[in-house]
């Protein structure tokens, strides 16, 4: 009898270290689902706060450049794309082309010294810069939090308490095509 006892003994702190295990690393996969989704969350609200100044750089542009339509209808064709992305892939495509239009528009403003010393120009462009920062700040956050996400995913034995309670890998977001790294926008006056 005594012997049944320390069985079911063991099988029940096997049971319990079983289920204390399953409980942690559930715990720690929601925790890390949720930073995850907070990062995105900061992402997002810099992306809309770049997407509010554009507007306004561009009206101080055209008050200079008028001619330059077809800089200012990639940059305005751009922004709407960042406003209409769905998920991490279309906003970093759509990241990528707001990228190469803002790189012409700047490019159009060199062109014109007076614009270049406009206050109002020179804040927005400021504002712009610093908004930059924070999306790249924020970014790294995000994809430090996916990394960490989809390595616990990915290893085991956190694999599969993973697989039972169907958590899924993120997706990095990765802005920069190399293309367009390797051959810089060309701009036409």
């Amino acid at each position: 009898m005594s012997s049944i006892i320390i069985a079911l003994i063991v099988v029940g702190v096997v049971l319990v270290l079983a289920i204390g295990f399953i409980v942690a690393t559930y715990n720690g996969l929601v925790t890390l689902r949720n930073r995850v989704e907070e990062a995105w969350s900061d992402i997002t609200v810099q992306l809309k706060r770049r997407t509010d100044l554009i507007p306004n750089l561009v009206n101080s542009v055209k008050g200079y450049a008028t001619h330059e339509k077809e800089v200012f209808e990639k940059v305005t064709e751009a922004r709407s794309a960042i406003m209409d992305a769905k998920g991490v892939k279309d906003t970093a495509e759509a990241e990528n082309m707001l990228e190469g239009a803002l790189k012409s528009l700047f490019a159009v403003a060199e062109a014109y010294p007076d614009l270049k010393a406009n206050q109002n120009f020179m804040q927005l462009q400021q504002e712009l810069v610093d908004t930059e920062d924070k999306i790249q700040a924020s970014r790294r956050f995000y994809n430090g939090g996916v990394r960490d996400l989809n390595t616990k995913i990915q290893t085991f034995p956190a694999n599969i308490v993973a697989g039972m309670f169907n958590f899924q890998a993120k997706e990095f977001f990765e802005v920069e095509d190399r293309a367009s790294v390797e051959n810089p926008v060309e701009v036409k006056f």
